[in-house]
């Protein structure tokens, strides 16, 4: 990649995973995909630079915001069980956000089906 190099990724992912408190595997995982996806390595290397997202990366139109709205609509739906593994870890959610990005871009359907129908809101007709 032309602006940073394999290891600018890692080390990028590592800082975030740190703050994140993510498991080492994840963060592997996570730094090889943005590396070997060119598209969604710039993705990251933007937000990195700017803490914004850019988003060019898409699988069918969905973007790394997309996908980190959907997310937060999940976030908020465990916050009301109890759950507070992301509260006030925006690390964590850019991770995860980015994770998705890549899986969605391996298996398109199942992502799309997720994020049409499973959303934190539980009421009838929300769609």
């Amino acid at each position: 990649m032309d602006a940073y190099d394999r290891t600018t990724i890692e080390k990028w992912v590592q800082a975030l995973g740190a703050e994140a408190a993510e498991e080492e595997n994840f963060l592997i995982w996570l730094a090889e995909a943005l590396w070997e996806d060119r598209e969604a390595g710039e993705e990251f290397a933007y937000y990195m630079g700017t803490g914004n997202f850019l988003c060019k990366a898409k699988v069918d139109g969905y973007t790394v915001a997309d996908i980190m709205v959907w997310q937060i609509d999940h976030f908020k739906a465990e916050m009301d069980r109890g759950k507070y593994a992301m509260k006030n870890n925006g690390s964590k959610m850019v991770l995860q956000a980015f994770g998705t990005l890549l899986k969605m871009k391996a298996e398109p359907e199942k992502y799309k089906r997720q994020m049409q129908s499973e959303t934190g809101t539980d009421y009838p007709g929300k769609y």
